[in-house]
C-alpha cells in the first residue's frame, strides 16, 4: 500500500511519502491544509488507524474496503464521505472506485488501483499553479472530483470516435465484424452510463448540502461540475441512439440485400413456371401425342420457351420489377 502525504499554504508546500499509518500521520501539520492519498487500500490495519486517528465512522472504512460502492455523498458530524468512479481508456473502460474523505482541513482520497492519476493536481500544488493553494480543504476535493470527470471526456471522445466508424461500417456488405464489435461498444458505453450516472445524482445533493465544510464561495464550482456532469450524461445518451441508429441502418442493408436475392429468386421460378409446365405437358409417355412425329416440333417447343422467358423478362422490366 502506497500512502502520501501532502501539506501546502499559500506560502508553500511540500510532499511526503511513507509505508506505515502511522509514519505518515507524523508529516501531518495542522496549520495549513493536508491532502493525504492512499494507493490500493487493502491492508484493513492501515485503514483503520487512519480512521481512528480522523474519528472516520466504521460504516465509512467498510464502504472504503468495498470497492463495488455506488457513487454517493453521505454527511457526517465532522466529515462528508464522497464516492466517484474514476474512467480509464481501455477495451472495455477500467473503472476504479476513488473513495473521498473531506474535513475541515483535511482531505484523504484512496484509490482502487495503483498509480498516480491524480499527478496534476500535485504538481499544480508544488508549483503553485491555478487557486488551489489559495483556497480551502473544500476546493482541494472539487479539484480532485473535477480530475476525474475530465477524465470521463476522453473516455467519451475515444468511444465516439468508435462510433463514427461503426456509421462507416453499416453499410459494408462484406464487414462480418461489424455487429460484434457494435455489441461490445454498446457494452463498453453501458459501462460507463452505470458510472457517470449516480455522479449526476450526487453532485445534486452536494449542490443543496447545507455544510460547514463547503464554502460558499465553492457554489460555482460544484454548479460548473454539476453541468459537466450533465453533459457528459447527455452525451452518453446521445451515444446510444446513435449505436441505436447504427444497427437500423445494418439490419436496413441486410434487409435490402434479402430482399434483392429473394426478388432475383422469385423472378427466376416465375420465368421457369411456364417453361416447367410445357416441358412437363411433352415429357408424358402417352402414345397418340400428335407433336410427337412433327419434324420441327423439338426447335419449336425451344423457340416457344425463349420467347415465354423473354417476354416475362420485358414484362418485369417495363413494370420496373428488376
Amino acid at each position: 500500500m502506497d500512502l502520501s502525504i501532502i501539506g501546502y499554504d499559500p506560502a508553500g508546500a511540500w510532499i511526503k511519502t511513507a509505508d506505515t499509518a502511522d509514519e505518515l500521520l507524523r508529516y501531518r501539520n495542522p496549520a495549513g491544509i493536508t491532502w493525504i492519498n492512499v494507493n490500493d487500500p487493502k491492508n484493513t490495519g492501515e485503514i483503520s488507524r487512519i480512521a481512528d486517528f480522523f474519528h472516520i465512522h466504521p460504516l465509512t472504512v467498510e464502504d472504503i474496503m468495498d470497492t463495488g460502492q455506488r457513487p454517493k455523498i453521505e454527511e457526517f458530524d465532522n466529515y462528508l464521505f464522497i464516492i466517484l468512479k474514476a474512467l480509464n481508456s481501455g477495451d472495455p473502460p477500467v473503472t476504479e472506485q476513488i473513495s473521498l474523505v473531506l474535513m475541515e482541513d483535511t482531505v484523504i482520497t484512496f484509490q482502487e488501483i495503483p498509480g498516480d492519476s491524480f499527478d496534476g493536481i500535485r504538481k499544480r500544488i508544488l508549483n503553485n499553479a491555478g487557486r488551489i493553494r489559495r483556497m480551502g480543504a473544500d476546493y482541494l476535493a472539487y479539484a480532485l472530483m473535477d480530475s476525474v470527470v475530465d477524465a470521463y471526456f476522453l473516455v467519451l471522445d475515444a468511444l465516439g470516435a468508435g462510433i463514427e466508424d461503426f456509421e462507416e461500417r453499416a453499410i459494408d456488405e462484406n464487414d462480418t465484424a461489424l455487429i460484434p464489435d457494435l455489441q461490445r461498444a454498446k457494452q463498453n458505453l453501458i459501462r460507463v452510463r452505470r458510472v457517470i450516472w449516480p455522479l449526476r445524482e450526487s453532485l445534486s445533493v452536494l449542490l443543496r448540502l447545507d455544510s460547514k465544510l463547503i464554502n460558499d464561495v465553492l457554489k460555482p464550482f460544484l454548479k460548473d461540475l454539476h453541468d459537466n456532469i450533465i453533459q457528459a450524461v447527455e452525451t452518453v445518451e446521445n451515444y446510444r441512439e446513435l449505436m441505436a441508429g447504427v444497427m437500423e441502418v445494418n439490419l436496413s442493408s441486410v434487409s435490402n440485400r434479402m430482399n434483392g436475392v429473394m426478388k432475383v429468386l422469385t423472378i427466376i421460378s416465375t420465368i421457369f413456371i411456364p417453361l416447367t409446365f410445357i416441358v412437363g405437358v411433352y415429357g408424358m409417355n402417352f402414345v397418340f401425342m400428335p407433336e410427337l412425329n412433327y419434324p420441327y416440333a423439338y426447335p419449336i417447343t425451344w423457340a416457344v420457351m425463349v420467347l415465354i422467358a423473354a417476354g416475362m423478362l420485358f414484362y418485369f422490366k417495363r413494370r420496373r420489377w428488376i
